[in-house]
């Protein structure tokens, strides 16, 4: 019996130290004055308002780009009431053409859930195993934690998703701009990816890089 007893004591405790912190507080709207830490934004001190749990900027972007696209994010720095609750969200424009190049979310799942047009989407499993479909309006996907994966628009208009996000902050590292926006030596690169030397100058012109 004093063993059974230990063993529930243990499995209680450990049950409490893994509830998040909306378990302690019902809120942590982001005080963004203040820096950030590991953790995440220190909470704004009352009083609040409905205000704090609004984003009122959720507008097509600016696609006038090399990639024809545009993402106008909804994450802790722009919507801070969302600190602390593990989601956030971002609007996808796509205009014809338009394509998101390969990226990943190292700390955080997507769903793409598309409003109009039609968006290829897809992804690669770490077997490197390529899942990938033509989306229109209503469909959504979802892309695994850290999975390299992209975007972009299948059709001739104007392509559009919501993104959802299980991170406050999904940081994404896009392949073509670590590869060639650095400044590691371009021959150092082009040994390293296995492409010519002028194509890695090319693109490290095109993405900012040096070297």
């Amino acid at each position: 019996m004093i063993r059974i007893n230990i063993l529930l004591l243990i499995l209680a405790a450990f049950l409490s130290s893994s509830n998040t912190h909306a378990l302690v507080s019902d809120f942590c709207v982001a005080d963004l004055s203040r820096s950030v830490s590991p953790a995440g934004y220190a909470c704004k001190k009352p009083p609040l308002t409905v205000n704090d749990f609004v984003f009122s900027n959720f507008k097509a972007g600016n696609t006038s780009n090399f990639l024809n696209a545009a993402l106008n994010p909804a994450f802790v720095d722009q919507f801070p009431g969302i600190n602390g609750l593990g989601l956030s969200a971002a609007r996808l424009d796509l205009d014809a053409g338009g394509v998101v190049p390969i990226h990943s979310h190292p700390g955080a799942s997507e769903l793409v859930i598309i409003l109009q047009g039609r968006i290829t989407v897809g992804f690669i499993s770490t077997d490197n195993t390529v899942y990938q479909k033509t989306l229109m309006k209503g469909d959504i996907i979802v892309i695994p934690q850290g999975l390299l994966h992209f975007q972009l628009n299948a059709g001739g208009n104007r392509a559009s998703a919501v993104l959802t996000f299980s991170s406050t902050n999904p940081v994404a590292q896009l392949v073509d701009v670590a590869l060639f926006g650095n400044n590691l030596d371009s021959g150092l690169v082009a040994r390293t990816t296995f492409l010519d030397l002028a194509q890695v100058k090319k693109l490290k012109a095109v993405f900012g890089g040096r070297g």
